[in-house]
């Protein structure tokens, strides 16, 4: 079954001139922001370096390697930088950003696709621990500081450059385009063309009420694999496209394994059974739950494996046994109270798993 990478090598040699820019070509450069472009890809929004000289550069250097958070990230820049379509696009405006103070990681770049067209490329979780527990955060306080950052990058973004823009990400990416979109300027939001959400988050029910993601609300174009799980969390007030996927599972978040026929995605009429019940076991056990009782159960599971003294899940992983009699003694040592806020936080999310197991999933739309 194809996937991205025939995509490129059947479409690859037409330039966004010959051939205009389509749904295939947004999640291509929504993985882009993926890459570690650090040194590589210039910060200022005044310089620019080419697909394909930042490729050069990247291949040349043995830590970009070592930083890189999928295997396919690889050859897929490669494929990317020696095709017409993408090479000679410029890149700027690539920001990095990991604070554990702050608990935040965000990361984008600026792709320009024409003089007067920009696609503003957020990134998703990285493999940082710091960036996932920015994610769970998600589940009980908004704005998380990525969400801030996001809206700071785009106006600054629209603030430099002319035109018009594409705004997208893949995961977290995607739900960080949708709110820098929702929660920029509303002039800035007069020259945003189409806001991808790559199989990401939802928000809460006061996001979706602000006249801001009101105004947003039908540019965005939100695609989810059809088991999806991390595209289902919290609300879309926007219908959505279901992409078939050649995984199971969670390991459907890989957007390598969508599968597409030509220039289009292979699309299915709805997402699985197992995908509707997952979406809504979660939101009824989110609703049950204070969200002080969220950000507590948050700030427990993740100071357990704080005492590992990992910082990205490669480390955990790696020193898997070691790390795993770790966190089985924090949790023996946990006090009463923080162990009992556990205990039940998981009792509720088996008692919802139990009361959705017939409920139907929400509407879903074919494109035209």
């Amino acid at each position: 079954m194809a996937n991205l990478f025939d995509y490129l090598d059947w479409r690859g040699d037409l330039t966004l001139d010959q051939v205009p820019f389509n749904d295939i070509d947004s999640l291509i450069l929504s993985r882009l922001s993926y890459l570690p472009f650090d040194g590589i890809v210039p910060q200022s929004l005044q310089e620019s370096i080419t697909i394909a000289k930042a490729s050069e550069r990247f291949f040349a250097s043995k830590e970009a390697h070592e930083h890189v958070i999928m295997q396919e990230d690889i050859p897929l820049l490669q494929e990317v930088a020696n095709s017409g379509r993408f090479g000679p696009l410029n890149l700027l405006g690539y920001v990095n950003q990991v604070d554990l103070e702050e608990e935040k990681q965000f990361a984008a770049v600026v792709i320009q696709m024409s003089p007067d067209c920009h696609y503003v490329s957020f990134r998703g979780t990285d493999l940082t621990l710091v960036g996932w527990k920015e994610d769970f955060n998600m589940s009980f306080t908004t704005p998380v500081p990525a969400q801030e950052e996001a809206v700071r990058y785009l106006e600054q973004v629209g603030t430099t450059l002319t035109g018009n823009f594409v705004i997208g990400g893949h995961s977290k990416g995607g739900n960080l385009a949708v709110y820098a979109a929702a929660f920029c300027s509303e002039k800035l939001q007069g020259r945003i063309l189409a806001v991808y959400n790559n199989d990401g988050p939802g928000f809460d029910s006061a996001v979706l009420a602000t006249d801001g993601y009101q105004r947003i609300r039908e540019k965005i174009k939100t695609f989810v694999p059809q088991s999806s799980v991390v595209g289902m969390l919290l609300q879309h007030e926007e219908d959505y496209f279901v992409i078939h996927s050649t995984q199971i599972g969670l390991m459907q978040h890989d957007l390598y394994s969508w599968e597409v026929e030509r220039d289009q995605f292979v699309y299915l009429d709805t997402v699985t059974d197992g995908s509707k019940f997952i979406d809504q076991t979660l939101k009824t056990w989110v609703a049950n739950l204070e969200p002080g009782q969220r950000e507590l159960f948050v700030d427990a599971l993740f100071s357990i494996f704080e005492q590992t003294k990992a910082t990205s899940l490669k480390e955990l992983t790696e020193n898997w046994y070691t790390n795993a009699r770790i966190i089985l003694k924090s949790l023996r040592d946990m006090d009463d109270a923080m162990r009992q806020t556990i205990s039940e936080t998981l009792r509720l999310l088996l008692k919802s798993a139990r009361q959705n197991i017939a409920i139907p999933g929400p509407k879903v739309r074919r494109p035209s």
